[in-house]
């Protein structure tokens, strides 16, 4: 018979709850369905634990003492001349999408550099017409003067 506050344990390739029951003998087996999504919620407690452990070491350890240094402006050594939140011009979306998608390109030339010998022919050609659809986007996207910073 088993009298303790209960826990889980792994026997084998099963997992078990074991139960402070009096009536009961033993433990009770879990069912399969159950027992597959044990091992990932052990793993958010154990992962939660020990982020607000660290956290409140920190806040324990760390001392909290604020002062008119620590509070003043970080690196520009002046104050901001407006909200942060303001707005931005739209050539900067525009140069952050042209980045991501020549960022891309080179992710796909590498493992095709790599896998040209194997994939013959076709896989070239492939490549060369990628390549071209990307150069015309350039081109385009050049004409228009979303690389304009006037």
């Amino acid at each position: 018979m088993y009298f303790g506050f209960g826990g889980i344990c792994s026997h084998g390739s099963q997992w078990l709850l074991l139960i402070p029951a009096r009536a009961r003998q033993g433990f009770i087996r879990l069912t399969s369905f159950l027992a597959e999504y044990l091992p990932i919620l052990v793993f958010f407690f154990i992962a939660f634990g020990l982020a607000g452990f660290i956290l409140l070491a920190s806040w324990i350890i760390a001392p909290q003492h604020p002062d008119t240094e620590k509070l003043s402006p970080y690196e520009c050594g002046f104050e901001p001349f407006e909200d942060s939140r303001g707005r931005f011009d739209v050539r900067f979306y525009l140069v952050a999408l042209l980045f991501i998608i020549f960022d891309l390109e080179v992710a796909f030339l590498f493992p095709w550099a790599v896998a040209l010998g194997d994939i013959g022919l076709f896989g070239f050609w492939s490549m060369v017409f990628f390549l071209g659809v990307l150069t015309i986007g350039f081109i385009y996207e050049w004409r228009k003067g979303a690389l304009e910073w006037e």
